[in-house]
């Protein structure tokens, strides 16, 4: 009989190898994210050689991706409640690595769909076994701060996937850029299979709770009577839909902009300030909310909400403007404050449910925000886009939009006055579907979390 069956609580995991193992799991979301978001960088090069339109660019930066990702993500969460979690995630990396770089080879629209509907596959696998390891690690209450670390592989994996992938893809093609961000992911599946070391499940939690595996109708059960976390699922999936959504078309708006960049220092530009803001977001929400929680649990919604209601309108602000430090400088701002929800959103769900839920809980809770926020978030910005840049045009030409502005044949067309309203209302369409999804879906969030607060301290303590 092992220890979580008979109720003797495991021993702890020493300080130092638990911050070491947060360390390796940190490089493993980064590495997740490098090759989830690549194409947010590469969307540009890929749209001219595949002729792609704005709506497709969407659907392969986030619903080809959710596709696979969402559902699976429910069956790896089971399997992380009864596997080896260590195990889960070393076969997940090197999946996800392996279609990243097989990427390189696709040659049309539909290649490129059912390629990224395997990285999906294997990313799937990742976020619920390591989180699941960081509360077995870490105690309640610097378990937002634990779970927020982690996190900073989102930020992390946007920051190296830009600067490398942009550089990668100007010097050398967008092909060899899957390549080269997809194969390192083998090796580091290598490290974590000798160098992760899995956790005794339950270790702050009572005696036996870990020796039960419950079924994943009642994991669903327990998280669903809350009603804090209806509306914290439902905040943080639309905060993902304007997130990915901004994301997909960040580095084309750039290269639109009139801002003299060219794809390797539009990349480097977006990876670095967003990156840097959403890590200090990300950490600052995790850290703050746990020592706030200490108070009064509501926090844990409160702060993330109020960030939000701020964020929304400053979003709209900054996207308005023409000169490229303005720009940056008010988009600083928003990047961290809509981050903030990330660490005490995962802790409150982890803290409503047993120890040998908390795979399935990750899993559930990643099913909308991927669903909505992958699934929906860039095809929506993208179709804005392309319905704002059609009415733009038609203003400036009288023609079809998508029909005389394929990039390839204007690339061929030596008319300038159409190449230059083709310019023009492709910028407007980006710029107008931003400014419209970042100003109401963030706000929509702010007040799910701001409802979410009403509820949480009396979920937490029927937990």
């Amino acid at each position: 009989m092992s220890q979580e069956q008979s109720g003797v609580r495991p021993a702890a995991p020493s300080g130092g190898y638990r911050h070491w193992a947060l360390v390796i799991l940190v490089v493993v979301y980064t590495s997740n994210f490098i090759d989830r978001t690549i194409l947010n960088i590469l969307g540009p090069s890929i749209q001219k050689d595949l002729h792609l339109d704005n709506l497709q660019l969407g659907l392969l930066t986030g619903t080809a991706f959710a596709a696979f990702y969402t559902v699976l993500g429910l069956g790896f969460g089971w399997l992380a409640d009864r596997a080896k979690r260590s195990t889960v995630i070393v076969a997940s990396l090197a999946i996800w690595s392996a279609f990243t770089a097989a990427c390189g080879y696709a040659q049309n629209f539909n290649q490129l769909f059912l390629l990224r509907m395997g990285v999906g596959f294997g990313e799937a696998g990742c976020s619920p076994a390591a989180q699941s390891m960081i509360s077995d690690y870490y105690s309640p209450k610097s378990r937002s701060t634990a779970l927020a670390i982690y996190s900073t592989g989102i930020p992390l994996g946007v920051l190296f996937g830009a600067v490398v992938a942009g550089w990668i893809a100007q010097t050398f093609g967008w092909r060899q850029a899957f390549m080269v961000v997809g194969l390192p992911g083998i090796l580091i599946a290598l490290v974590c299979r000798f160098a992760l070391k899995e956790p005794p499940r339950g270790r702050f939690d009572a005696p036996g709770a870990a020796g039960e595996r419950p079924s994943p109708f009642k994991t669903a059960g327990r998280l669903l009577r809350a009603p804090s976390f209806w509306h914290l699922a439902f905040g943080a999936s639309l905060s993902s839909m304007a997130g990915y959504g901004i994301a997909a078309f960040a580095v084309k708006f750039l290269l639109a902009g009139g801002f003299g960049l060219d794809l390797k220092t539009a990349a480097f530009d977006y990876g670095v300030a967003g990156g840097l803001a959403a890590a200090l977001g990300i950490v600052l929400g995790g850290v703050v909310t746990d020592v706030a929680g200490r108070a009064s649990v509501r926090a844990y919604a409160l702060i993330p909400g109020i960030g939000f209601l701020i964020a929304a309108p400053l979003y709209v602000w900054a996207f308005q403007q023409t000169d490229l430090i303005k720009l940056a400088t008010l988009v600083i701002a928003p990047l961290i404050l809509q981050y903030l929800y990330l660490g005490p959103t995962f802790a409150v769900t982890h803290n409503l449910v047993e120890p040998r839920m908390r795979g399935m809980a990750t899993a559930i809770l990643f099913l909308p925000i991927n669903l909505i926020g992958l699934g929906i978030g860039p095809a929506l910005v993208g179709y804005l886009a392309d319905r704002q840049s059609q009415a733009h045009f038609a203003g400036l030409h009288a023609g079809l939009f998508k029909t005389l502005c394929d990039p390839k044949a204007l690339a061929a067309s030596a008319d300038t006055a159409l190449k230059g309203a083709c310019h023009v209302s492709n910028f407007d369409g980006v710029k107008w579907a931003i400014m419209v999804v970042a100003g109401v879906v963030y706000a929509w969030a702010g007040l799910h979390y701001l409802l979410a607060a009403r509820s949480v301290k009396r979920d937490l303590e029927r937990a």
